[in-house]
């Protein structure tokens, strides 16, 4: 026991001595308070685990995948230029006809670019495409509040993997992002009915006129 005890402080003074003059070392367990920064993810999994709670992940991830399938979601821009030509503008029309039937469902827009310059003049294109589409979906009533910009990937995720141009890589895509804060609905956690509620609508047949022919909306 004694020689054991007389081997394990000479290794410590060993170990001492061999890092005299040295700055320490931090390691997770050896660390001064506060040597960590919270990178902005504290509260992360609380908060999504009150999402899955309460449903609204889940509802959420039903809406995206309806709007997906039922309008399409991408848009298309000339080389080097974030304006919206006659197609676009067909695409988004459809799509603040759908974003208008959910008043409680928020939308972001992505941006993207083809492989054509810099990393950094890409990502300001990308994200003035998608500028653009919001501004359009505002001019079709749908509140700007619920819609969203700001972020773009630039020429980081083509669709088509080259360097050169390619028309299907300069696009903005939208998609579902949440459910608006404050709403009624949503402060009742009625997520379930707010996507229910077209479904219903959808399977109503349409009216018509005396003479049997369909009224044209």
């Amino acid at each position: 026991m004694k020689k054991t005890s007389l081997l394990l402080g000479c290794l410590g003074l060993a170990a001492g001595c061999g890092d005299a003059g040295r700055d320490p070392v931090y390691t997770q367990f050896h660390r001064e308070a506060g040597a960590l920064i919270d990178t902005g993810g504290f509260g992360a999994a609380t908060m999504n685990n009150t999402r899955l709670m309460t449903g609204e992940a889940q509802y959420t991830y039903d809406l995206a995948q309806r709007f997906a399938s039922e309008v399409m979601t991408t848009v298309n821009f000339a080389f080097n230029s974030s304006e919206l030509d006659a197609g676009a503008r067909d695409v988004l029309r459809e799509q603040a006809h759908w974003i208008r039937q959910f008043p409680e469902v928020r939308f972001k827009v992505f941006g993207h670019t083809d492989g054509v310059g810099s990393d950094s003049y890409n990502k300001r294109l990308g994200l003035a495409r998608a500028q653009a589409v919001v501004a359009f979906l505002g001019s079709q009533g749908v509140s700007l509040s619920r819609l969203e910009a700001v972020v773009s990937f630039g020429e980081t995720q083509p669709l088509i993997v080259t360097e050169g141009r390619e028309r299907r890589n300069r696009r903005t895509v939208t998609e579902v992002s949440g459910f608006v804060s404050g709403h009624p609905q949503v402060l009742d956690g009625q997520y379930a009915a707010i996507v229910y509620r077209d479904y219903v609508r959808s399977a109503q047949p349409a009216p018509t006129l005396s003479g049997g022919s369909s009224i044209d909306g």
